[in-house]
């Protein structure tokens, strides 16, 4: 146990040094393997972690999906998104951000990452709410939150990952995340409403559209739906296996920017540089974890921790509560991907014990981790709406994702109190 604290503890010492964490847990992993059960085993398991993840058939679910994703986005799908949305509900106070949390659950059901939807979301929507008058916090704020959903609505890179990491399966991780995703934008919704009505001027009404602009606006999302039918359908009904459904949601994209004009020699090298870069950033993080994780197995600590928690006589729903709010605490000083990739050796094991569903865990992982990714300090989506628009300050972008914040909190206290909420689609699964 004393190795597996001193573990943790040169990781953050290295963190400290700005030394990467992907390199910190792998050197750490490495190390103590080496000091605890010899380096010739330490190093051959460390090459046999590379080997294996670099030639699992599984993993190659988050190219596709990174892939799918830089084709959506290439092909212009997120103005489409956004403008559709616009036209259903823009004529309301606060109708813009209405839109723009409508758009990115939109667009996170055929991207899957959250950076990418904060991105485009800042691209398309911000210029449209300032020339209404938005104030800076709230448009950014909500952003920021909004695109969040990115990881929650299915395909999910986080979900993957995670899946991965803990063998629970893939398709019934996205099932699950469905529902969930969908309750927690309906909540950012409420929060958006309860903005507008506490500052009305900072969250005016847009221009009312007839009912066949909305029907033209529709039209142009055909891609979308389509997108979303053959993949997640594919996967729900049982018609294919997730990494099945990735290749034909890339394979998909791919065509439909291609049909649409958006794809030349260049766009295409961009396109397919980028998606090797997020790839390669993942899977270093993802063989570094898996080194940790190894040396924290062959320690007492997972072991020794479960029986110091059940042996509190706490009851299993306040343990998982307690995991929850060392997570949202985690998310304010540390990567999201990290943190989970750090902990998951350490909870999973103790959620096993307590009996509980890991695809209900896996849920609540996602949607602390959405949490974490919009809290300051350290929340990524903060950083880069405010490198995207580098004329609203930090602070503004700060107070403007606190309403939202709180919704996300909501969604997960509601999610822990009712698990059917996340299980009951999977449970309908072939």
């Amino acid at each position: 146990m004393t190795a597996a604290l001193l573990g943790f503890l040169a990781i953050f010492v290295l963190a400290l040094m700005r030394v990467p964490l992907a390199i910190a847990m792998g050197l750490v992993g490495i190390t103590g393997l080496g000091l605890t059960q010899g380096w010739l085993p330490a190093f051959a398991g460390a090459m046999q972690v590379v080997q294996e993840t670099g030639f699992a058939y599984t993993l190659s679910v988050i190219p596709l999906f990174v892939l799918m994703g830089n084709f959506v986005a290439r092909a212009g799908l997120a103005h489409e998104l956004f403008h559709a949305a616009y036209t259903l509900v823009g004529h309301r106070r606060g109708g813009l951000a209405h839109a723009t949390v409508a758009a990115c659950a939109g667009f996170g059901a055929i991207c899957g990452s959250s950076i990418a939807t904060a991105a485009t979301r800042s691209k398309v929507a911000y210029p449209s709410m300032q020339r209404l008058g938005y104030s800076d916090s709230l448009s950014t704020g909500v952003i920021a939150c909004a695109g969040t959903l990115g990881i929650m609505i299915p395909p999910s890179t986080i979900m993957v990952i995670y899946g991965i990491v803990t063998e629970t399966n893939i398709g019934q991780l996205f099932a699950a995340g469905a529902i969930p995703g969908i309750m927690t934008a309906l909540l950012m919704m409420i929060a958006v409403v309860l903005m507008a009505v506490h500052d009305p001027e900072h969250a005016p009404a847009g221009e009312k559209f007839s009912w066949s602009e909305r029907l033209q606006a529709m039209r142009g999302i055909w891609g979308v739906l389509l997108l979303v039918v053959v993949v997640l359908g594919g996967i729900y009904g049982g018609f294919f296996t997730a990494t099945e459904g990735a290749g034909m949601g890339a394979s998909g994209a791919f065509l439909f920017a291609l049909a649409r004009g958006r794809l030349n020699w260049r766009s295409l090298l961009d396109v397919l540089v980028e998606s090797a870069r997020t790839t390669a950033m993942l899977f270093t993080l993802l063989i570094a974890a898996t080194i940790f994780a190894n040396f924290i197995n062959f320690t007492s600590l997972p072991r020794d921790l479960t029986g110091w928690i059940t042996g509190m006589g706490l009851s299993p729903i306040m343990v998982v509560c307690a995991m929850m709010a060392t997570y949202v605490l985690l998310g304010t000083v540390m990567e999201e991907l990290t943190m989970v990739l750090l902990t998951i050796p350490l909870f999973f094991p103790i959620v096993l014990q307590l009996g509980f569903d890991p695809v209900w865990f896996g849920v609540l992982i996602v949607m602390v981790v959405q949490i974490g990714l919009v809290s300051p300090p350290v929340g990524m989506n903060l950083f880069v709406v405010n490198a995207l628009l580098p004329k609203v300050g930090l602070r503004a972008i700060f107070s403007g994702v606190w309403p939202l914040v709180g919704a996300m909190i909501v969604a997960l206290a509601l999610l822990i109190a009712f698990p059917q909420i996340s299980l009951w689609l999977p449970s309908k699964m072939m």
